[in-house]
């Protein structure tokens, strides 16, 4: 992973691979578009059961991506954003990195490109001199 150190890389990984479930990331969503909502408002918006709500939003709450508050005897969820912006900040420089390596690659082809023209012109040039001769 670039920059950001190893606990930086762990929490990454711990969001991708939360993300990875289209569940959980259901969930997500539907968390964002309500702000908060507990367990049983989740399942009756997934089409899932209230138990699997449960396991997914544990993985999502050990990942960084929600946290659980309890008011009276329910637990209400809610997004957590910072790290899925620490997560977007790798990707982004993951990107960039990507980003510099294709144009060096792009270069060198494009140079080489040039510079095998240059030579096929030469080529040319010499054949066509040699016919006049």
């Amino acid at each position: 992973m670039t920059g950001g150190g190893h606990e930086a890389g762990a929490d990454v990984d711990s969001v991708l691979a939360a993300l990875a479930d289209p569940t959980r990331r259901q969930v997500l969503d539907v968390l964002a578009a309500q702000g908060e909502a507990t367990a049983t408002r989740l399942a009756e918006r997934l089409p899932v059961s209230r138990q699997a709500v449960v396991k997914h939003l544990a993985v999502l709450d050990a990942a960084g991506l929600v946290s659980g508050s309890r008011v009276g005897r329910e637990v209400r969820y809610s997004v957590r954003p910072v790290a899925l912006d620490t997560t977007a900040r790798w990707m982004g420089a993951l990107a960039a990195d990507w980003d510099r390596r294709l144009a060096r690659i792009k270069h060198i082809a494009e140079a080489a490109e040039t510079a095998e023209a240059a030579e096929a012109a030469e080529a040319a040039e010499e054949a066509a001199e040699g016919d006049a001769r």
